[in-house]
């Protein structure tokens, strides 16, 4: 049987198969924008308390930086004006072995949408982000094999805007999650991709080692 993939790791194939490649081996560091509106989301569905959230994002990462105190109290107050359902669980395990690929659901409901996921992105003016579509999706497959619980819905929690948006699963939301699977199992299986047409380049990290400078004919003839 193949090894299983993460969720995260066909997201990250999602966005750039190249990037993937060159980062496949290193350890993933959590963002500091992520660990802020992670901790929030645990608090959703009570009275949001902005002092006692910030102190536990000290606890959770000791070494961030006290200017995200800002971003924090931001989202805490945006939050506070959108109304949030109470989880009945938070970091799920689930998977799909019929599928091989795994993750954590951030939160699991007993009524309405079964599960959630927690973003720390701005809410698009409508509807869900598209690689959000293929999150939904992949955790709706995991949690109807670990759970037996078929789900054609999923919210998404986007902190940053205090939205909470219902994403309800398509066919072509399955299929890219297919491709993305695809993709990062090809990769993760020794294959050397190619830059999509539409690389994201703008937001990526790795643009000098996916575009390497290249040397001057002298220095490449003495070579």
């Amino acid at each position: 049987m193949e090894p299983r993939i993460s969720v995260s790791q066909i997201l990250s194939a999602r966005f750039c198969p190249v990037r993937f490649y060159l980062e496949r081996d290193s350890p993933h560091a959590e963002s500091p924008r992520y660990t802020v509106c992670k901790q929030i989301s645990l608090h959703l569905g009570t009275t949001l308390d902005a002092d006692r959230i910030w102190e536990e994002i000290r606890t959770v990462s000791p070494g961030i930086e006290p200017a995200m105190r800002i971003f924090s109290d931001d989202c805490v107050e945006r939050c506070r004006q959108e109304s949030w359902p109470r989880p009945s669980e938070t970091d799920l395990a689930v998977s799909s072995p019929r599928l091989g690929i795994a993750g954590r659901v951030d939160k699991f409901f007993d009524d309405g949408p079964a599960f959630a996921i927690t973003r720390s992105s701005e809410a698009p003016a409508a509807g869900v982000h598209g690689a959000d579509r293929i999150r939904v999706a992949a955790y709706a497959a995991c949690l109807a094999e670990t759970l037996g619980v078929e789900v054609g819905t999923g919210y998404v929690e986007y902190i940053p805007s205090g939205n909470l948006r219902t994403c309800s699963i398509q066919p072509g939301d399955r299929r890219g999650m297919l491709r993305a699977m695809e993709l990062a199992r090809r990769v993760l299986s020794g294959g050397i991709p190619r830059k999509p047409h539409r690389a994201p380049c703008d937001r990526c990290g790795q643009q000098e080692r996916c575009n390497p400078p290249i040397a001057p004919l002298s220095r490449r003839l003495r070579g």
